[in-house]
């Protein structure tokens, strides 16, 4: 397996261009499936899920074309056409579901367009059980009859999907998106209540939206999805990744330096940029983008809980563990969407970070440096964070099994490498 080595204590400096995200485009990719005209989709990131979800969809029949390597400067992603013209299964099997857990979306578009679909039960980060009992549900309600068998569900709806009433009992931001996609070509009107409100949903909305979708209250928790007959194809640009922006605003700060980040929106992290402005991070905006810096001074610890958007996303909590190991004073963060979450700190301890976990929170007390170390990754966040922390560390840090960073995190050492880092990929 491939391994990632740095050598630490190089400022990062210079400019960066974040990737289309991730998160938004995997639903967009999904909602091909809705339509027999062509989608096309800009800003893709160059990403093994991708690549994953690409497989699936054409083991279904759906016809692929895909240009751009992620290098151009006038498009800084890749552009991915997808027609699903003619569906030629309905099934996706366990060889390629168990690798990513968003591939479970396309059940819903496989039963309100074909009526049907088999689609083995999911895996991905082992950080949670992660239910897909909401989608179900949800499914349920609008008149799907399942059947979960030997590890598959077997979903049916004989006369189409109809509009329903339902209310997530918890924000559910993949039973959203599926239940979204399958209401848009249901009979009647389908509310949506406590449906989550991360920018991805709104992007999936506005790209359904763009398909001929009839879809009100974006942006809230109560979304009313309006069915029609038929969707039409478009094209639709990928979201800037808010994940990665985080991910490198706290990688400058632990490094130091000075790096603009082109193409990143602020109004996606909200609640990242006060909790790290407060730290003592410099953060502002460009007509290019945002700037972070911190040069020299100490920054401070911090307290905070993950949270549904607006809040303070999981996707970046142990990007902030690293960073905070090595802050001032005591930071305290609690964990409230994956149970299993903090996998990573007995990594950030080998390295010399001093932190406790008391149940769903964890206390990490700043120490004046980390030192090297080889560290495992345990699933995708976690990889980023430990790249971080070998940033600020003393020495040489050798991450292992880093192909949960290639998941997530498009050319992680030429990006890095590109602001002055020590950073390479070794191959295993």
């Amino acid at each position: 397996m491939d391994k990632i080595q740095i050598k630490g204590g190089n400022r990062l400096n210079g400019e960066l261009k974040i990737s289309g995200a991730k998160n938004a485009a995997l639903p967009l990719m999904v909602a091909s499936l809705l339509s027999d005209e062509p989608l096309t989709l800009t800003n893709v990131p160059h990403l093994t899920d991708i690549s994953q979800l690409t497989e699936i969809l054409c083991g279904l029949g759906v016809d692929l074309v895909m240009n751009g390597d992620g290098h151009a400067e006038a498009e800084t992603g890749r552009v991915i056409t997808l027609t699903a013209r003619n569906i030629t299964s309905t099934f996706a099997p366990y060889d390629l579901v168990r690798k990513m857990r968003a591939s479970f979306l396309v059940i819903g578009p496989l039963l309100a367009r074909c009526h049907q679909a088999q689609v083995s039960l999911p895996g991905g980060c082992a950080i949670g059980t992660r239910p897909v009992d909401l989608h179900l549900k949800g499914l349920e309600a609008m008149g799907a009859e399942i059947e979960l068998i030997e590890g598959y569900v077997h979903a049916k709806a004989p006369g189409g999907l109809k509009g329903a009433h339902f209310h997530f009992p918890f924000v559910s931001v993949g039973a959203t998106e599926n239940l979204m996609m399958a209401a848009s070509l249901a009979k009647g009107t389908t509310v949506l209540e406590n449906a989550a409100q991360e920018p991805e949903i709104t992007d999936l909305g506005l790209c359904l939206m763009a398909m001929g979708a009839k879809i009100s209250g974006l942006n809230t928790r109560t979304l009313t999805i309006e069915g029609v007959d038929r969707l039409n194809g478009t094209a639709y640009r990928v979201m800037p990744d808010r994940i990665e922006t985080g991910t490198y605003l706290m990688a400058v700060a632990a490094a130091g330096g000075e790096v603009e980040l082109i193409g990143a929106r602020s109004d996606l992290i909200g609640a990242v940029i006060p909790l790290l402005s407060n730290a003592g991070v410099k953060i502002g905006e460009t007509n290019r983008g945002i700037k972070v810096s911190r040069n020299g001074a100490h920054y401070e610890g911090v307290e905070v809980t993950t949270e549904p958007y607006p809040g303070f996303p999981t996707d970046l909590q142990a990007q902030l563990m690293a960073l905070v190991c090595t802050a001032k004073g005591t930071s305290r963060i609690t964990e409230t969407i994956f149970e299993n979450r903090f996998m990573h700190a007995p990594e950030l301890l080998r390295m010399g970070a001093d932190i406790a976990i008391e149940h769903q929170t964890a206390v990490i007390r700043g120490v004046e440096r980390l030192k090297g170390a080889q560290v495992m990754a345990t699933d995708l966040r976690a990889s980023v964070g430990l790249v971080i922390a070998g940033l600020a560390a003393e020495g040489e840090t050798t991450v292992n099994r880093v192909y949960h960073l290639d998941r997530g995190f498009e050319r992680i050492e030429e990006k890095l490498g590109g602001l002055g880092a020590d950073i390479r990929r070794i191959k295993g």
